[in-house]
């Protein structure tokens, strides 16, 4: 069901999810869009601008701080896909051969991703990247560029068994907040990814909660608050501790 309103002269448009949730396209403040689920009262991005926020989270503090090459990412939640298209602008300006894995137990369907504005704001080049993104087969490792290989994994990884040799240098934690599922925020998840993560990885998540940040010390990470993007005073990093032998 896909119903168009105009509300204070910015697009609004409704959409229902194949698992019966409405959806609503909204501009944020800098422009770019976000998704927002009213019947649990919850947003993919930032309202103080999407885009916005996911430069200074995931890439200013993750992705940029990172010190080496060939970075292996792992994103949970791949959502509307603007870490993922950030991160592959970014690889390809730095000329760092990144691959990017980013697991998503709903994938949004076109109709959704078509209408996003992400790349339409950037560049050409940016929105040609950004519907490649989107065309990409699920749970297949595909090479986007010279620079980025992306694979999209369709699963719940509350579940998910990596493989032995998956070790990530740079981990973005970007699932719905605590209060909207709690269930992602748990000292089981945080111990998988833990073990997923190299020694001397990052972390980095928009929450600044502190059970988030205890949690994640207690699983293996040296955490710092750092300030945090428009409208948030505070986000969180964490470096993987080198486990004692």
């Amino acid at each position: 069901i896909i119903n168009i309103e105009v509300e204070y002269g910015i697009e609004n448009v409704i959409f229902k999810r194949k698992f019966d949730l409405k959806m609503q396209i909204i501009r944020t403040s800098d422009g770019s869009h976000t998704i927002y689920l009213p019947e649990i009262d919850e947003q993919y991005h930032s309202l103080n601008g999407a885009i916005t926020e996911s430069n200074y989270v995931y890439i200013e503090k993750g992705f940029n701080f990172f010190s080496g090459n060939a970075p292996f990412v792992f994103e949970v939640g791949f959502g509307t896909g603007l870490n993922c298209l950030l991160t592959a602008l970014q690889a390809e300006k730095d000329r760092k051969t990144t691959v990017y894995y980013s697991i998503e137990k709903y994938p949004l369907e076109t109709q959704i991703t078509g209408r996003l504005n992400y790349g339409r704001l950037i560049s050409t080049e940016a929105q040609v990247l950004f519907e490649k993104i989107h065309e990409c087969d699920w749970n297949k490792t595909v090479k986007l560029s010279e620079y980025f290989s992306l694979k999209k994994i369709n699963a719940d990884l509350t579940t998910f068994a990596f493989q032995h040799e998956e070790k990530f240098d740079i981990i973005y934690f970007d699932a719905f907040g605590p209060d909207k599922q709690p269930g992602m925020w748990t000292p089981h998840i945080f111990s998988i990814i833990s073990a997923a993560t190299n020694n001397h990885g990052i972390l980095v998540t928009y929450s600044a909660k502190g059970e988030v940040r205890r949690q994640l010390s207690v699983c293996g990470f040296e955490m710092e608050r750092l300030p945090g993007p428009p409208g948030k005073k505070q986000m969180l990093r964490g470096i993987k501790k080198q486990a004692s032998s």
